[in-house]
């Protein structure tokens, strides 16, 4: 999936995740990375925190269903709706949200037939669900059928593929099953020692981008990967360089978010990386024997 924005079309960006008054997580990731590449935002929260739940237990605003649609409808029905050429949706605050969603993906698709809809399904890592099943089936049964693009980690790819993906031929396997398009799986194996990778699966061909992992990392890391990804591929990049300079900007933010000590990601900071990272990371096919070989 490769679309180009031109001067003077669609730019705008529906972002629907979750908001949190402290931190970089959600719609507070998406956003920022979108609107400092140059891509004005629409954000619509799916749930109020005033900050990430791995911080502790506290308020949780979720929208009324009722109201969470009606909502949506009035985008669906905007006068400006033309202005936007992607919508970008994460975390869903409960599962009865996932129609008003798909609905207002369907109305942006119909005003501009060149619109993305980017879905990455927010649901779990690797201790399993984080959200209730309800929502897990709504956002693999619902959403990801109208994605373009979905951006997994590997263990929610996992859980919609029904079977562990311990290799990187599996988790290519799994990718290429999904009904998106393009695949871009996150947190996948690698072949570096104590590595981890994004695996790009597009127009039957996988690309692998790895770096060395950063032990206790802030949350935010999904949502900062899918919204510079889309970014990138709005401004026209072909798909291995949108991966490989999406991976150099996240991972640089996530280094020297590390080396600061900071428990949330510092984008204000660091923006100079979203846009000209300067963290090297090599993008390489994986050819069919070669994932037989390192399966």
């Amino acid at each position: 999936m490769n679309k180009t924005i031109a001067s003077g079309a669609a730019r705008a960006v529906i972002v629907i995740s979750s908001h949190v008054a402290r931190g970089s997580v959600g719609n507070r990731a998406a956003v920022f990375a979108l609107e400092t590449l140059g891509f004005p935002v629409w954000a619509v929260p799916t749930v109020i925190l005033p900050w990430h739940p791995g911080h502790g237990r506290a308020t949780r605003i979720v929208p009324p269903t009722e109201q969470f649609a009606a909502l949506m409808g009035d985008l669906a029905r905007a006068p400006w709706l033309g202005e936007v050429g992607a919508v970008l949706s994460g975390y869903l605050g409960e599962a009865g949200q996932a129609d008003a969603v798909a609905s207002l993906v369907r109305a942006v698709k119909a005003k501009n037939p060149a619109a993305l809809y980017v879905c990455d399904p927010v649901m779990g890592d690797s201790g399993g669900l984080y959200v209730p099943e309800a929502t897990a089936v709504a956002l693999r049964d619902r959403l990801m059928p109208l994605a373009d693009i979905a951006t997994p980690n590997r263990y929610e790819l996992e859980w919609m593929a029904g079977a562990k993906l311990p290799d990187l031929c599996s988790t290519v396997e799994a990718a290429r099953a999904a009904a998106p398009p393009t695949m871009l799986v996150t947190s996948a194996p690698a072949t570096l020692a104590n590595g981890t990778g994004n695996i790009l699966v597009h127009d039957g061909e996988a690309l692998l981008a790895e770096h060395g992992i950063v032990e206790r990392p802030p949350n935010g890391l999904g949502d900062l990967t899918a919204a510079v990804y889309l970014a990138r591929i709005l401004s026209g990049r072909p798909p291995a360089e949108a991966l490989r300079t999406t991976t150099a900007a996240v991972y640089e933010i996530l280094a020297h978010t590390a080396a600061r000590g900071g428990d949330e990601l510092q984008l204000e900071t660091d923006a100079r990386s979203l846009s000209h990272p300067a963290a090297s990371v090599e993008v390489r096919p994986l050819a069919e024997p070669q994932m037989d070989a390192l399966g």
